[in-house]
């Protein structure tokens, strides 16, 4: 694996970077574990190294979504608007479970704490409806990237907020109509948006957004979307 200066990022950013991410290949078998700095870094990835990742869009009662906004300490697309929370299940034994992705859920309502402070309570594993899965690569920077099957979780719930200003610098509710406004500023790259999260906006999202309350026929658990 290539040898990568970490000096000039972020320590606690850094710290993370031991995590142990889920292998896959490109049909979502797991094949292994690797750290979540072998799986971020464009020379793996350009070899064919694929990890398990999730993206939750969570709604309030208004039918909002909460978007946040990356710290300027993340490694990956740092300052950039994405979906409420974005990570990965870690290779332990609660997040290798992959019946109905429980695993998934799991690792959905830890990040959830950790990142927008979301007291696990709020939010539980058997809240978070399981969509579908996308899959997906992108780079960061001339280093850093993704290339993930990345499972969509949807959850509408009103929930208290505590952010980690490590993690995020800033989070909003938005209408369909901001998100839109959003976007069409990112494309003016007047504000930057994650890849992923631009690519489910553009597929996905406005038409699961309208039908919250009937997710249900939108499962599908047998396809990936190629993106």
């Amino acid at each position: 694996m290539p040898e990568i200066n970490t000096d000039d990022l972020d320590k606690q950013q850094v710290q993370l970077l031991a995590e142990m991410c889920i292998l896959i290949d490109e049909n979502d078998n797991r094949i292994g574990s690797d750290t979540k700095k072998n799986c971020h870094l464009n020379e793996n990835i350009d070899k064919g190294l694929l990890h398990r990742a999730f993206s939750v869009f969570l709604f309030n009662s208004e039918n909002k979504l909460l978007l946040q906004q990356r710290s300027d300490a993340k490694i990956t697309f740092p300052d950039c608007f994405t979906n409420t929370c974005c990570s990965h299940p870690l290779s332990t034994s609660l997040e290798l479970e992959e019946n109905n992705a429980i695993g998934i859920r799991r690792a959905a309502q830890r990040r959830m704490k950790a990142e927008l402070g979301i007291p696990p309570e709020q939010v539980t594993p058997e809240e978070l409806l399981y969509l579908t899965r996308i899959h997906y690569k992108a780079q960061s920077n001339g280093t850093w990237g993704e290339h993930e099957i990345d499972y969509i979780l949807f959850v509408q719930k009103d929930v208290t907020l505590n952010p980690d200003p490590n993690e995020i610098k800033s989070y909003c509710y938005v209408t369909q109509e901001e998100l839109r406004e959003l976007l069409e500023k990112a494309s003016q790259n007047e504000v930057k948006i994650t890849p992923w999260f631009k690519l489910i906006a553009e597929t996905f999202l406005f038409k699961w957004w309208d039908n919250l309350n009937n997710l249900k026929r939108f499962i599908d658990h047998d396809k990936i979307y190629r993106m």
